[in-house]
């Protein structure tokens, strides 16, 4: 069996367990742990809180730090609403492509690790490699923050990480933060005609966002110099406000949903401390003083770090000599890099299929690829046999 059909064998069972975020990861999780431990990797399968999802962290070679770090994340997103032409969780092939969801966003990647495991693990290795199978990228990336709190302490923790994120195999070292917030503000609620007897929570909310599109403003001045991005500075976007029911009722409850972009961590502190500051100094005094219980209260629905460039980068210059790329780029979507940066391991992103097909109706990934990805694991077994 070729390396090829041994990903695509797997790569159809990964593809039949819908491991949409909103559901349990525990299967797959299951099959990949019995998988490479059946060929003598050391494996660890980190549940999280609820019991229902988990990480999976596998080592293959010596037991000592350092080595490198292969890692995806085995959750998908739903499929309802879209207009698939086929089963999304029955994999189909068809002119050169693996249909379904999931194929390159991201079990594609993962079935190719794991079909190469065989040969990391029948090749005596002067690092380990590390396997690393996350829950929950899709909404927050929380079982990469698990993990990441995990491997900053771990006795084997990886020198280098590989995130097999869609990217055409080309080679990615930077992206954005994704940091995405509800705001809700509770009022008092009376009628119309006397809007100083109450505290409208839509006009609080507004004033809120009229701050906030200030601090987008500001945000073009902070551009770090020769920064790559595409725009070049931190950005927020207003994405939903919502609040009231009737033209004659003041609305005592209004929600704001938003999300900032950050190019660097001292944006997203800029304006939290801004947003927070005129919280307190402006909107709940002045609410307060009509209804002592309003308040406004921000829920963070996810803080995704960015991938900063860095001059120095051993997981960049490793996977440029496994794939012969003479260039990187940047790339305005979020993956879990950030995370594995922030902990002092050096991040690249590379994976196969193309981010333009992630999230859509008939999900695809083309089997060269596929092709592309093994050759390069292959490599990566060159590299570090002993």
């Amino acid at each position: 069996m070729t390396d090829l059909t041994a990903t695509k064998d797997l790569l159809g069972e990964l593809i039949a367990l819908p491991t949409v975020s909103a559901d349990s990861n525990l299967e797959m999780i299951a099959l990949l742990a019995n998988r490479l431990s059946d060929l003598g990797a050391e494996v660890e399968v980190q549940a999280d809180e609820t019991g229902t999802k988990a990480n999976l962290l596998a080592r293959i070679g010596p037991e000592e730090p350092g080595g490198i770090m292969l890692s995806g994340h085995s959750d998908v997103v739903p499929v309802e609403d879209q207009d698939w032409t086929s089963d999304p969780f029955v994999m189909r092939e068809d002119g050169g492509r693996l249909f379904g969801r999931g194929t390159c966003d991201m079990k594609g990647f993962i079935a190719a690790c794991v079909a190469m495991a065989p040969r990391f693990a029948a090749t005596p290795l002067r690092r380990p490699v590390t396997f690393a199978f996350t829950h929950d990228e899709e909404v927050g990336c929380l079982g990469a923050r698990n993990l990441s709190d995990i491997l900053k302490d771990h006795a084997t923790r990886p020198a280098l990480a590989i995130i097999g994120e869609p990217t055409e195999m080309r080679i990615i070292e930077g992206h954005k933060g994704c940091c995405e917030y509800t705001t809700r503000f509770t009022g008092l609620e009376g009628h119309g005609s006397r809007p100083e007897l109450g505290v409208n929570a839509v006009e609080y909310a507004v004033r809120y966002v009229s701050r906030l599109l200030e601090l987008r403003d500001h945000l073009r001045h902070r551009a770090p110099p020769g920064s790559a991005f595409e725009p070049p500075w931190s950005t927020i976007n207003i994405g939903r406000l919502t609040g009231g029911h009737v033209h004659n009722v003041i609305p005592g409850v209004a929600e704001v949903d938003w999300e900032m972009r950050p190019v660097q961590d001292s944006d997203r502190d800029f304006v939290k401390g801004e947003i927070e500051a005129y919280i307190a100094r402006d909107l709940l005094p002045a609410m307060r003083r009509v209804h002592p219980g309003a308040d406004v209260v921000t829920q963070v629905i996810g803080e995704v770090a960015g991938l900063e460039p860095m001059d120095d980068n051993a997981a960049r210059d490793l996977v440029a000599r496994l794939t012969g790329a003479n260039g990187t780029d940047l790339v305005s979507f979020g993956t879990e890099a950030g995370l594995f940066q922030q902990i002092g391991m050096s991040a690249v992103i590379c994976g196969p299929g193309s981010i333009a097909q992630a999230h859509r109706p008939d999900e695809f990934i083309e089997l060269d690829q596929l092709s592309q990805c093994l050759k390069m694991l292959h490599g990566l077994a060159d590299q570090i046999a002993a």
